[in-house]
């Protein structure tokens, strides 16, 4: 496993963005761990997200494209932060986009914030955690939309999310493959839970053990129930 992807899992911990105890998902599962990332709210951890997603970016798809879209509310800061790692570590110049909720009709007028989308673009979309991959069905249309020319099209190279949950969505593939196989693009994550548990399992992580062997047997039980096929 990459060192920056270790980093990104001890990140989440540090953050109180990933935790483990019994929750309840939106779908109504119940799950030993969850990921808030309501929980960066600070400048410097905006900073060092935006750095993780953009090693990640990089390794998946590199810099040759135009445009990064974070779908509101949450891929609004995400955008920023990122296109501006990008250009700090990488020295390449990405626009960032994003949509907003309701149609701004005075000033700045209309659907999107940031660089406008035009034919031909080659467009990277950044999520926090995709379960259903509703957003990302709902901006798709918006970008393509945007577009100007004839045939209005932009190229979706794919999308990158901070964690991929690695359980079914509405099928018995996650929600990042069910994308995948519907707009043919890639889809990738900082990390996945898979790598979460071999990195923190029974490893001591300032002076705690984060995940030990009980914890592991609820996880393995919940993926069970709800893993995806891989």
């Amino acid at each position: 496993m990459e060192q920056y992807k270790k980093e990104f899992i001890e990140f989440m911990v540090d953050c109180g963005v990933l935790k483990f105890g019994d929750f309840v998902t939106k779908s109504g599962r119940r799950t030993p761990f969850f990921i808030n990332t309501g929980f960066y709210k600070t400048g410097s951890q905006l900073r060092k997200l935006g750095e993780y997603y953009a090693r990640a970016i990089n390794d998946k798809f590199g810099l040759d494209f135009d445009v990064l879209f974070g779908p509101a509310y949450k891929g609004i800061p995400l955008s920023v932060a990122t296109s501006m790692a990008i250009s700090e570590h990488f020295n390449k110049d990405i626009r960032y986009c994003s949509n907003r909720k309701e149609i701004k009709d005075h000033g700045d007028k209309g659907i999107l914030l940031g660089s406008p989308i035009n034919e031909g673009d080659r467009v990277v979309i950044i999520e926090d955690v995709t379960t259903a991959g509703t957003s990302i069905r709902e901006i798709m249309p918006i970008m393509q939309a945007q577009a100007a020319g004839e045939h209005k099209e932009v190229k979706v190279l794919g999308l990158v999310v901070s964690v991929d949950r690695m359980e079914r969505a509405q099928g018995s593939c996650s929600a990042l493959k069910e994308l995948e196989d519907t707009y043919n693009f890639a889809a990738t994550a900082i990390v996945t839970m898979e790598e979460v548990v071999k990195h923190l399992y029974n490893k001591p992580y300032k002076g705690k053990i984060i995940i030990d062997d009980n914890l592991k047997k609820l996880i393995d039980e919940y993926y069970e129930l709800y893993g995806c096929e891989k």
